[in-house]
């Protein structure tokens, strides 16, 4: 899978934030609710617009960007 095929920003929608494609779903409200405990079938329910393969998709755009640069953590 490659997460670009279900993640779009456009400054136009969601003021360039990332979103799932065609939709107005923010990412980080997709990560979040996984974060929460949610599982795919919770969010797919609660946003049906929004596949199991979209959730999928934000949790390797998260993936990408984690290993994109190096953040100190605090001592």
């Amino acid at each position: 899978m490659d997460w670009r095929d279900y993640i779009t920003v456009d400054p136009e929608v969601c003021h360039g934030k990332a979103c799932i494609a065609g939709t107005r779903v923010l990412v980080t409200t997709v990560l979040d609710n996984l974060a929460s405990g949610l599982d795919s079938e919770e969010i797919t329910s609660s946003y049906p617009s929004v596949s199991h393969d979209a959730v999928r998709a934000a949790i390797a755009y998260a993936a990408a960007l984690a290993n994109e640069r190096v953040v100190a953590l605090g001592s």
